[in-house]
C-alpha cells in the first residue's frame, strides 16, 4: 500500500472517532466528512477547493472529495466550523504518530539521524492569531503601551530537522493557552515541558536530541528532557548564564580549528568547550557540557558566534558535529514556520476562530497537511516524480487545484501521473 493511502486511512479513522456534539436532527454528515473537508482545503493548498468540488458534484454526481479524500458528502463551511469547534486538538495527535511510523517504515528516518543514530527535534513557539476584536476563552492576552488590548494564539511546535537536509517533519504540537489551576498566563517553556510529558517517553526509542534557543537552557527544561530519556543541545547565551561565564573566565579552553572551503573562500571554524559546568549557582545545579563555535571569514573577521549546552559528551572528535547540529535549530524557523506562513499554508490566516478549540483544530489539520506533503515527497515515488516534473512547490499546487477543479480523478495515482505528464487526464486522447 502506498504511503498516501496509509496516511489517509489513518486520518479518516481518527476523524471518524471524534466526539459528535451535534444536537437535534442535523446528522446528515459524519464527523469524518467534516474533518476531511477542512483538511482537504489545506492539503490541496486551495481555499476554494471545496467550492470547486461542490460544482463538480452537482454536475457529475461525485467529486474528487469522494474519490481522493474518501468523503461521502461535502458539508458547508459554517457546518464544518460549528462541528469542529468543540473538538480538542489532541484528538488529532495520533495521526502525527502515523506520519512518524511511515517515515521509519520507508527508511526515511535514516536521513534525519545525526551524532551516530540520534534524531534532532527542534522546539520553538510561533504566533498564529492576533486581533483586538476576535477572541475566545483560549486566547492569551497582552496590552501594548498606548494600544488596545490584543488577543493572540501561540503554538509550541516540535519538528524533526537535520543539518544538510532540505526537509523537516512536524510532530504533534502543544498549544499555549490558559491552563486550569494556573493564575499566571501560559508560556512557551511550560508548553514545552507539557509536550515532553505527553510525547517524550514515546519517542525516546529514537534517541532524540532536543534543540532550542536560550529560552530552553534552564534547569527545569533540561531535567524534563532527561526524565524522558532524551538529550538536550540548547543555545546558551553568555548574558543569561552568569555562572557558566564565571567558570569560563581566566582559564585556557581546549580548542579545535577547521578550515572550511566555501564559494567565497576558506573560512575558519574555531571550537572551544568545557565539560561538567554548573548550569546555575547553587548546590543543586545540573552539570552540563558547554561548547562554542566562532566562524571567521577569509579576512579573519568574525562573522558568526554561538554557544550551547548539552548532556552529550564533548571532545575534539565530537565538538564540530555538535555545533553543526545545534545550529540546525534554525531550520524550524526557515523551513517550517516560514513555509507555513508564506508558502501556501497561510498559518496566520483566520480560517475560523470559534469559541472553544476551532482555531487550534484548524492549525493541527494545517500542520498535518504539511507533514503529509513532506512524507509524500520523501517516500511516495509518484508524488516525488510529479514535484520534480513541475518544479516549484507553488506551481505543483496550482496545477493540482486547476486539474481537480474541472476533472474527477479515480485515485491519487491517476492525478499524480497526470501532474507528472506520464498520462493525459482520463477521458482525453493520449
Amino acid at each position: 500500500m502506498e504511503v498516501i493511502d496509509i496516511l489517509f486511512g489513518s486520518l479518516r479513522g481518527c476523524l471518524a472517532a471524534l466526539p459528535d456534539k451535534r444536537r437535534g436532527d442535523n446528522c446528515r454528515y459524519e464527523m469524518a466528512d467534516i474533518g476531511l473537508a477542512a483538511f482537504a482545503a489545506f492539503f490541496a493548498q486551495c481555499p476554494s477547493f471545496l467550492e470547486h468540488q461542490r460544482r463538480l458534484e452537482s454536475g457529475h454526481g461525485r467529486s474528487n472529495c469522494q474519490t481522493l479524500f474518501g468523503m461521502t458528502r461535502i458539508p458547508s463551511d459554517n457546518h464544518i466550523r460549528s462541528m469542529l469547534d468543540p473538538v480538542a486538538p489532541d484528538r488529532l495527535f495520533p495521526i502525527f504518530n502515523t506520519v512518524l511510523a511511515e517515515l521509519e517504515r520507508s527508511d526515511g528516518l535514516q536521513d534525519f539521524q545525526r551524532l551516530d543514530d540520534h534524531v534532532l527535534v527542534a522546539l520553538d513557539g510561533t504566533e498564529y492569531h492576533r486581533s483586538t476584536k476576535v477572541h475566545c476563552p483560549n486566547c492569551s492576552t497582552r496590552t501594548p503601551k498606548g494600544r488596545p488590548k490584543e488577543y493572540f494564539h501561540t503554538v509550541l511546535c516540535a519538528t524533526l530537522v537535520a543539518p544538510g537536509h532540505n526537509r523537516v517533519v512536524p510532530l504533534a504540537p502543544e498549544f499555549i493557552a490558559p491552563q486550569d489551576g494556573h493564575e499566571k498566563q501560559d508560556c512557551e517553556s511550560r508548553a514545552a515541558r507539557r509536550w515532553l510529558e505527553r510525547h517524550g517517553e514515546r519517542i525516546s526509542r529514537l534517541k532524540p536530541v532536543y534543540l532550542g534557543d536560550d529560552l530552553y537552557s534552564h534547569q527545569p527544561m533540561c531535567e524534563a528532557v532527561l526524565a524522558t530519556k532524551g538529550h538536550f543541545l540548547f543555545v546558551c547565551k553568555p548574558d543569561s548564564h552568569q555562572t557558566i561565564q564565571e567558570y569560563l573566565s581566566g582559564i585556557e579552553l581546549p580548542e579545535h580549528v577547521e578550515r572550511v572551503k566555501q564559494p567565497k573562500g576558506r573560512f575558519t571554524h574555531r571550537y572551544r568547550w568545557l565539560c561538567q559546568v554548573p548550569l546555575r549557582g547553587d548546590d543543586m545545579a545540573l552539570l552540563v557540557n558547554w561548547l562554542s563555535i566562532e566562524i571567521l571569514n577569509p579576512k579573519g573577521k568574525v562573522t558568526y558566534t554561538n554557544s550551547f549546552i548539552t548532556d552529550l559528551p564533548v571532545s575534539r572528535e565530537t565538538v564540530a558535529e555538535l555545533a553543526t547540529c545545534g545550529r540546525a535549530r534554525w531550520k524550524i524557523e526557515n523551513e517550517s514556520f516560514n513555509v507555513l506562513k508564506t508558502k501556501g499554508y497561510h498559518l496566520e490566516h483566520n480560517f475560523g476562530h470559534g469559541q472553544a478549540h476551532l482555531s487550534a483544530v484548524l492549525v493541527s489539520l494545517n500542520l498535518l497537511a504539511f507533514a503529509f506533503h513532506t512524507l509524500c515527497e520523501l517516500a511516495h515515488g509518484l508524488w516525488r516524480t510529479a514535484r520534480e516534473a513541475l518544479g516549484p512547490r507553488q506551481r505543483f499546487f496550482h496545477m493540482l487545484a486547476a486539474l481537480t477543479a474541472y476533472l474527477i480523478f479515480p485515485s491519487w495515482d491517476a492525478l499524480l501521473e497526470t501532474l507528472a505528464f506520464a498520462r493525459p487526464p482520463l477521458g482525453l486522447p493520449p
